[in-house]
């Protein structure tokens, strides 16, 4: 199956729980390292940007058509939360990078240990966080394509066709946004429909990664309580074991270390 190829090639060993997502996010330009990728991304988030400002414009010119105005509403709200949330993870880029090395480099060193209760928690919630973002990829990547396609559906099934292919009626648009030329037909309509078809690959990524990311946060956050649970109900003889008293200070040492960090980190 393709999955099967292409899954495993999203993992990386040095980030045991966030590798999908940071990949994700290193292809949609918000994970971002230095040179000529970084400028390439940021134009593109700008650019981003001012669409989303033609659309306010667009907006502002229809604001007297309430049908129209309530279409273009709903859309540029999503598209707002789009580059906020692009942008926002860029310009905190470096508190984002404190809280997944903190991650990683915890479930790194809680993997080394080889103790099978520890890693039975740890493969446990990773498995749920990959369960549920590739889910929520699958979910977002249909509805781009659903939002792509809805003029082509709406044009082939509308009972003005005619009107529309004569010139009388514009042809459907896919998003609602102001430009220099006439965008109802023609040359004008085709670089216009590509504009939006990108912009809707752009923010369906942008809201997947951003999305599932926090969730595998989430995630780890929820499995990390339930192994420090464990790991406080081991802190002591359990029956099965008896341990020194230095032993049993180590073991709060780590508790306590463990419970500290998570707690600041959340």
């Amino acid at each position: 199956m393709p999955s099967s190829f292409f899954l495993p090639n999203l993992e990386n060993p040095d980030y045991p729980s966030l590798g999908p997502t940071l990949k994700g996010l290193k292809y949609w330009g918000m994970w971002q390292s230095g040179g000529i990728k970084r400028i390439l991304y940021n134009s593109i988030h700008a650019f981003a940007t001012f669409f989303v400002i033609t659309q306010y414009v667009e907006l502002w010119i229809i604001r007297n058509n309430v049908e129209l105005a309530l279409r273009n509403l709903s859309v540029t709200m999503l598209s707002t939360v789009c580059v906020v949330k692009a942008g926002t993870f860029v310009c905190w880029q470096k508190y984002w990078s404190g809280i997944i090395g903190f991650v990683s480099n915890l479930e790194k060193e809680q993997l080394s240990k080889n103790d099978a209760a520890t890693q039975a928690a740890i493969v446990k919630y990773i498995k749920y966080s990959r369960r549920v973002t590739y889910f929520y990829w699958s979910l977002v990547t249909a509805t781009v394509f659903t939002v792509i396609l809805a003029p082509l559906v709406g044009f082939l099934s509308s009972p003005e066709r005619e009107l529309i292919a004569n010139g009388t009626l514009p042809y459907p648009e896919i998003m609602s946004s102001w430009v220099p030329f006439d965008r109802s037909r023609g040359f004008g309509y085709w670089v216009t429909a590509l504009v939006h078809t990108l912009i809707c690959f752009y923010g369906g990524g942008v809201v997947a990664n951003y999305d599932s990311n926090a969730v595998v946060l989430m995630s780890f956050f929820a499995g990390q309580m339930k192994l420090l649970s464990i790991n406080c109900s081991r802190l002591f003889d359990d029956g099965n074991e008896v341990i020194s008293n230095n032993e049993a200070m180590k073991r709060i040492k780590e508790c306590h270390y463990h419970h500290v960090y998570l707690v600041r980190l959340a």
